[in-house]
């Protein structure tokens, strides 16, 4: 085995393609980082909902007074995932090469009928995951997951109801399947973090005043057809907002630094006051982002995203 000390942990960027992610804002979440990041007075980083992780790669290349990470998230094929690049990312990296062994030489028609068979056969098999336990079988069940982020349409991650992956089938000329050398980053980095399946909730008795926690939560819809909240098989809706407002101020009052991301309403809706109204006496600013995943190219375009603040 190679040693991972050749990988270090500023080369590390996220593995997976994940709606919603961070890497387009982390300048304006830099700017709004809390003080005690910089001087030293953060001594862990937790992200309750971590998804694709670009918040969490940026913090731990740039601060290296924290000392621990916690990252937490309720979709368990994710956290399969980023716990099977943990603890066997050799492994899983000939995994993926048997894929992509496979796959890159097929015509467009045979490509399609090789994902196709590859998402049912990942979705037959839910059954018989046991996600609290680590066994070998993760290691495939991980490979398929990359290899469908990086084949289907848009680059998506949904499930249904049931927590069976939907996306459809994309059609990339040379998708690049394998990134071998930021796997082997990625676990090294990943060596530092508690990886934990679950509600944002579980974090809590590891909060103190030496702790910085980010929230991206999924984001509430700002219009009827603007939905996303498919991440996992339970959904996020405004009753889940407002229990993640009432945990946020409990929070507050361990003296944490606290920011947490969301949709802006007032983009389509001035007078919807939700996270004003959720988040009273905190600090909300605006900052800009690009619309990345809508079917009609036309509205792709800037939006104000929030940052919530309890500093």
């Amino acid at each position: 085995m190679r040693q991972l000390e050749f990988f270090p942990t500023n080369s590390a960027t996220p593995i997976m393609k994940w709606a919603g992610g961070k890497t387009q804002l982390l300048p304006q979440i830099d700017e709004n980082l809390p003080k005690e990041i910089f001087s030293g007075g953060i001594k862990r980083y937790i992200e309750p909902f971590i998804g694709g992780g670009a918040l969490f790669f940026y913090i731990a290349k740039k601060f290296r007074d924290i000392e621990e990470f916690i990252l937490t998230d309720a979709n368990r094929e994710l956290i399969l995932l980023y716990k099977v690049v943990k603890k066997d990312v050799e492994a899983l990296i000939q995994a993926i090469k048997s894929i992509e062994e496979e796959y890159n030489p097929l015509e467009e028609a045979d490509r399609k009928k090789y994902f196709y068979k590859v998402r049912e056969e990942f979705n037959s098999e839910i059954p018989t995951v046991n996600y609290s336990h680590y066994e070998e079988k993760w290691i495939k069940r991980s490979a398929q997951i990359l290899f469908m982020n990086r084949t289907c349409f848009n680059g998506l991650f949904r499930v249904n109801s049931k927590g069976e992956f939907n996306v459809p089938f994309g059609r990339y000329k040379n998708p690049k399947i394998l990134d071998e050398e930021n796997l082997l980053a990625v676990s090294h980095t990943f060596k530092s973090a508690k990886i934990l399946l679950g509600d944002f909730s579980i974090v809590e008795k590891y909060v103190d005043d030496k702790t910085f926690v980010y929230f991206d939560p999924p984001y509430r819809p700002i219009s009827k057809t603007a939905s996303f909240k498919s991440y996992s098989k339970s959904d996020f809706n405004d009753e889940e907002q407002l229990r993640l407002a009432e945990f946020y101020n409990t929070l507050d009052k361990t003296g944490a630094k606290l920011m947490l991301s969301n949709s802006d309403p007032k983009n389509i809706n001035p007078d919807d006051a939700f996270f004003e109204n959720a988040f009273e006496g905190f600090n909300i600013k605006r900052v800009k982002a690009n619309r990345m995943i809508n079917s009609k190219a036309s509205k792709r375009g800037p939006i104000n995203e929030l940052l919530i603040l309890n500093y």
